[in-house]
């Protein structure tokens, strides 16, 4: 019969995972005549726990590189970009002991899937997407069954090298030879 021994430790009690397409309005000082180029920087984000989902908030910078006065001439604008993004969370341990500690990893950097011309021609629509992966850690309790022998003994593993495998070594393996 195995005795059990309860063990306290940290561990990943729930998980959660979202993907999201957004679209975002840019105001250029002139009439866009098309789009150039469109790209995201300067991501920040923080998370919090809130029940059973993590409220992810951050914000991102759009620049988008556009023609006016009928393609004669460029400039860029630029956007900051507040987001918020509600993740539900799975849980595999309700049973959470003392505090928890949110983590949240960035699958995907927010990126511009698209940039273009608004219908009425005085400003510009960018499709942004982004995905979050999020983790709660907290104390959980786990079972581990204790054999009472204790651990085998390392000597029992026989790591030592045998005088037969040095007698299998190439004795011509880093000289080699050299052909002429």
């Amino acid at each position: 019969m195995a005795e059990y021994r309860e063990i306290i430790t940290k561990a990943v009690v729930a998980k959660g995972r979202k993907f999201t397409q957004s679209n975002h309005t840019v105001s250029p000082a002139k009439n866009p005549s098309s789009i150039l180029g469109a790209w995201i920087i300067n991501h920040t984000y923080s998370a919090k726990k809130s029940d059973n989902t993590v409220e992810v908030s951050g914000h991102y910078d759009i620049n988008c590189w556009y023609s006016h006065s009928d393609n004669t001439k460029t400039e860029v604008c630029s956007a900051k970009v507040p987001y918020t993004d509600i993740i539900k969370l799975k849980y595999r341990d309700p049973d959470i002991l003392g505090e928890e500690q949110v983590i949240a990893r960035v699958l995907q950097q927010p990126n511009c899937v698209e940039a273009v011309v608004s219908p009425n021609g005085n400003k510009i629509i960018v499709n942004a997407e982004r995905e979050f992966l999020v983790e709660v850690v907290g104390e959980t309790k786990l079972a581990v069954a204790i054999n009472p022998d204790g651990v085998e003994d390392d000597h029992d593993w026989e790591l030592d090298v045998d005088d037969e495998e040095f007698e299998e070594l190439n004795p011509d393996f880093l000289v080699g030879t050299e052909e002429e």
